[in-house]
């Protein structure tokens, strides 16, 4: 890739706005942040075509146009903290960052906690505190949390995932229903969850989300 900030400009002009991604302060954290460097250097070159990537085995970053979507829905604000869950190399939560006052970046993958926090720590963003841990379990003792957001699929989400979200939270993910994958948001209002889905969003499913006894919504 010969100019990455020209591609960086040419995706959201040219994926983004026309997708109906025309928040400012949105775009303008992801015009911030290098995508490409979040990447294996195999991959750089294709870092911002809209697609998933694969960063590690069984993991990727999402592609462009459902994450900035995702983030639209989330409605972050510069006052929230945010819980980041599967952050795998940091992009998402580099992003995030620049949009919310403080992130609890989540990430089971070692080598890709890691990954992040040094990447975090290369491009001088301070208010990311990366925690290694099961994905399904979220991050209890930081929370509760203004907004969660899932970076990947799931096939439901755990109730105690839910009980993290602080009154007026949000929590954003791609649920997967009868192999059909939807954007989806669970809001507390008056301490009760509710949940409904957004557009249509194919991405890669995040580890550890199977539906099973204990997960709603």
């Amino acid at each position: 890739m010969s100019d990455p900030a020209a591609a960086r400009t040419h995706m959201i002009d040219c994926q983004l706005r026309p997708n109906g991604v025309n928040d400012e302060r949105i775009l303008a954290a992801i015009a911030d942040v290098p995508r490409e460097m979040f990447l294996p250097k195999a991959k750089r070159a294709i870092a911002y075509v809209d697609e998933d990537l694969e960063i590690a085995e069984g993991r990727y970053l999402v592609e462009p146009v459902t994450f900035a979507r995702m983030l639209v829905a989330a409605d972050i604000k510069s006052t929230d903290v945010v819980l980041d869950i599967g952050c795998a190399s940091g992009y998402s939560s580099a992003v995030i960052a620049g949009l919310a006052d403080a992130v609890v970046a989540l990430e089971e993958n070692e080598l890709l906690a890691d990954r992040a926090e040094s990447k975090l720590s290369a491009q001088d963003i301070m208010n990311v505190a990366v925690i290694k841990g099961e994905l399904c379990k979220g991050v209890p003792k930081q929370g509760p949390f203004d907004v969660i957001f899932l970076g990947g699929a799931v096939d439901a989400v755990p109730a105690k995932l839910v009980k993290q979200l602080k009154e007026g939270g949000r929590l954003v993910c791609v649920k997967v229903e009868t192999g059909v994958g939807r954007a989806h948001i669970i809001e507390i209002t008056d301490g009760k969850a509710s949940g409904r889905n957004l557009f249509d969003a194919n991405v890669q499913q995040l580890p550890g989300f199977a539906n099973d006894v204990g997960f709603v919504f």
